[in-house]
This record gives C-alpha cells, structure tokens and sequence, in this order.
C-alpha cells in the first residue's frame, strides 16, 4: 500500500511538473510539444509493459485485434480522443488556457460520476450527488456570469469520459490497450516533429534539446509510477489520490502569471466542494470496506 501511495504521488508530481515544464519549451508550438512527447513516451511503455510482466498478454491481445478487427477502429478512435487530450495538455501552458485546462480536470471526475449514472445506472451516493450538484451550481454560474463555460475546460471533463466509455464498450481498459493508441499517434507525431526547424529552435532557446530529454524522462518515469500505482493500490485508494494533480496544475497555473476570472470565482468553490464530497465519499466507502474485513476476520477466528 505504501508503495502504491508513493509512486501515484510521484506520478501526480511529475505529470504537474510536464505543465510547467511546456513552458521551458517555447517556442515550440503546441503540436510540435506533442509530436515529441509521443515519441518519447512510447518506449517508456514498452518498458512497463516488461517491468510489469506483460509481455505474453500484450502479444496475446495483438492477437486478438487480428481476430477481431472492429477493435481496429475502437482503438483509433480511443487513440484520437486521448491524443486531443495529450496535445492539449502541453498546449495549453504557452496559450493562456492552463487554468481553463485545469478547471476542466476538476471537472473531469464529476462528469465521470454523472456519466456512470445516466448510462450505466449506477447507484450514487448521498456525497456523489452532493458532488454533481455542486459542479452543476458552478457550471451554470460561469455560464450565466462569463456567458460561456471554457472551450478547454468542456473538451476535457466531456473529452476523457467519451475516452473511457469507448474503452469500457470494447474491453480495453488496460495497459495493452494504451501502448497501441501511442503508437497509432505516432505517425501524426512524426509529421509534427518534421515540420519543426530545430536549428532555428535552439538558436532561441539552447537548451531546448535537454528539456525534450527532460520531457521524455519525466513523462515514462509518471506513466510508469501511475501503471505500477494502479497495480499496488486499491482503484478508490487511486481515484482519491489522483485530484492530486489538478490540484497542482491549477497552482501551477498560477505561478507562470495566469490570473482567475472573477467570473470563475463561483465555480471554483463550488468545484472545491464538489471534489471534498467526492473525497469524502472515498473515504467512507474504504472505512466501510475495512470494517466489513476486520468483521470478516473475526468470524473465521
């Protein structure tokens, strides 16, 4: 357990430190920041792959695409989602989006909630739709007072549940599945990096060359906290720790010269509160689960 808390921490760390990092990358647009991210990021993958044993089952789902070709297109489409979502990570640091992005990572897990509600049917809890009627307040504030809510914040809390429910349909919610949708990128990230003129890059930033190294450094040493994480910990254990990183992308926000709208001052608290029900809701459902253990245990003694 220990070690699955350290590494999902670390793992939120460095994913934070990725968006400030954007910043030292300049002035590489934000598609050419991604087409290099990709590159770098999948033989980091391949190396969890076999840091986690998986070798076997990977080949065994390659096996599976040949035999079931609609998985073909599930995994392009899930591959163009989660890309859009990569890209505008990197992006949105160097636009004047990194608060509008964060906001919609905030927002991301309460969209998640709602989606597993309306589609899935499943039961909520008293705090969970605490949590949705707090974010359902905010998001109408912000549109009511800004007149809009955030093109960047409403393409990510709509962009990774789209994303999941694609995985979810096909059954392709693990590690194999994420080593193909990078590599299916890869040919639009080559594209990227070839339109990119480097000599004229480093001649305007000369160290361009060991922050790429250092983004594709700090991209597999997260991926791989996070995949060895999610191995180690319980998923709610998981879920808890993982508002850690909006968290740190919003100060991060913050500390490269973004200010909050006051129109998103509204929506803020009430995202605020939205995350304690959820974390709240977390919480009890691990006491309860650890009760229902310890009960367990002392009946069989």
């Amino acid at each position: 357990m220990i070690k699955g808390i350290l590494c999902s921490l670390l793992a939120s760390i460095l994913f934070g430190g990725l968006y400030y990092l954007a910043t030292f990358l300049r002035p590489l647009a934000g598609e050419d920041v991604f087409g290099f991210r990709m590159l770098v990021t999948l033989p980091f993958l391949f190396l969890a792959v076999v840091l986690l044993k998986q070798q076997k089952a990977f080949i065994n789902f390659l096996k599976q695409i040949k035999q079931n070709p609609k998985l073909i297109f599930a995994l392009c489409l899930s591959s163009a989602l989660v890309g859009i979502q990569m890209w505008l990570f990197l992006w949105a640091p160097n636009s004047g989006k990194a608060i509008d992005v964060s906001i919609g990572y905030l927002l991301m897990p309460i969209a998640m909630v709602a989606v597993g509600k309306l589609l899935y049917k499943e039961h909520l809890s008293f705090c969970k739709w605490l949590a949705i009627f707090f974010a359902f307040i905010g998001v109408v504030s912000n549109i009511l007072l800004a007149g809009k809510l955030s093109w960047a914040s409403a393409l990510v809390a709509t962009g990774y549940p789209a994303y999941f429910m694609v995985r979810k349909k096909f059954n392709i919610s693990h590690i194999h599945s994420f080593v193909i949708e990078i590599a299916l990128l890869l040919p639009i990230a080559l594209y990227f990096i070839s339109q990119v003129d480097m000599p004229v890059i480093q001649q305007q930033n000369p160290n361009i060359y060991f922050y790429l190294l250092l983004l594709g450094l700090m991209s597999g040493v997260a991926l791989i906290s996070y995949t060895l994480a999610s191995t180690l910990i319980p998923f709610n254990v998981l879920g808890l720790l993982g508002y850690i990183e909006p968290c740190a992308m919003l100060f991060i926000s913050f500390l490269i010269g973004e200010t909050l709208s006051p129109d998103a001052y509204l929506l803020l608290i009430c995202l605020g509160i939205a995350i304690l029900c959820l974390i709240l809701d977390g919480v009890l459902v691990l006491r309860k689960r650890k009760r229902i253990k310890n009960n367990e245990y002392k009946g069989s003694e």
